[in-house]
C-alpha cells in the first residue's frame, strides 16, 4: 500500500473549562491519499473543526500525530506551521477571510505571493474558470457571497498546495449557489491534484466527496 499524503493517529485534543479539561477529540485516527476527497461530518461540537484546525496547523493537538508526507505537521513550531499553510496546506473558510483593502486580482495572487509561488498564467485560469475575470478590479465588498467564495477558493489553489481544508464552504451561501461553487471547487482540486478534506454539515455536500468519516464525541463513529 502506498504512503497516505495525510496521516493522522490518535490525536487528542481538549479545552480547559472551570470544572476541568473537556475533551474534544479523544484518539481520532485515518488517512487521506493524494488527490481523494474526504467529508467530515458530525453533530456540532463533535470537535470536526478542531481536527481540521489541527491538520492545518492552526492549533495544536495535546497528543497524537498528524503527518502531511514526511512531514510531522504536529512537531512543528509556529514557525513551521505557517510556513506550511503558506505552500503545502490550504483552507477555504466559511467566513471568505477575503483582505478588503486588495481587489480580486490581488486577493487571488495573495497567497500564492506569501510562498514565492505565484504564477499568473495559473492565476488567469483560474479567475476565468471562476467566473471572476470580469470582476478582477473590484474589493470583496462589490461581489456577491458566491463570487467572494470563489475568489476564497481560487486563493486556496492558486498556491497549488498539496492539501485543501474547506470548513463549512456552503454554509453562508444558498443551495442553489453553494451547489454551483461546490463543483468548481471539486473540478478544480481534481486538476490540480490535491487531497480534500471538508468539514460540513450538509448531506448534499458529504455525497459528492469519495469517502465520509463521521465524529461523534470526539471520536470517529
Amino acid at each position: 500500500m502506498s504512503t497516505p499524503l495525510l496521516s493522522v493517529r490518535d490525536l487528542q485534543k481538549s479545552f480547559p473549562a472551570a470544572d476541568g479539561p473537556v475533551p474534544v477529540l479523544q484518539g481520532v485516527t485515518f488517512d487521506l491519499a493524494a488527490g481523494q476527497t474526504l467529508a467530515l461530518t458530525g453533530e456540532s461540537g463533535s470537535g470536526k473543526s478542531t481536527l481540521l484546525h489541527i491538520v492545518g496547523g492552526l492549533d495544536t493537538a495535546d497528543g497524537g500525530a498528524v503527518r502531511l508526507g514526511e512531514t510531522e505537521v504536529t512537531a512543528l513550531d509556529d514557525r513551521g506551521r505557517a510556513a506550511l499553510r503558506r505552500s503545502r496546506v490550504s483552507v477555504v473558510f466559511q467566513q471568505f477571510n477575503l483582505i478588503p483593502s486588495l481587489d480580486v486580482g490581488a486577493n487571488l495572487a495573495f497567497q500564492a505571493r506569501l510562498a514565492g509561488r505565484h504564477d499568473p498564467a495559473w492565476c488567469d485560469t483560474l479567475a476565468r474558470r471562476l467566473g471572476l475575470a470580469g470582476h478582477l478590479s473590484k474589493y470583496p465588498e462589490q461581489l456577491s457571497g458566491g463570487q467572494q467564495q470563489r475568489v476564497a477558493i481560487g486563493r486556496t489553489l492558486a498556491v497549488r498546495p498539496e492539501l485543501v481544508l474547506a470548513d463549512e464552504p456552503t454554509g453562508n451561501l444558498d443551495e442553489e449557489t453553494g451547489s454551483r461553487v461546490v463543483d468548481l471547487m471539486l473540478e478544480l482540486v481534481a486538476e490540480t491534484g490535491a487531497a480534500l478534506l471538508c468539514v460540513t454539515h450538509s448531506t448534499a455536500l458529504a455525497s459528492r466527496m469519495e469517502r465520509r468519516l463521521v465524529l461523534s464525541r470526539g471520536r470517529v463513529a
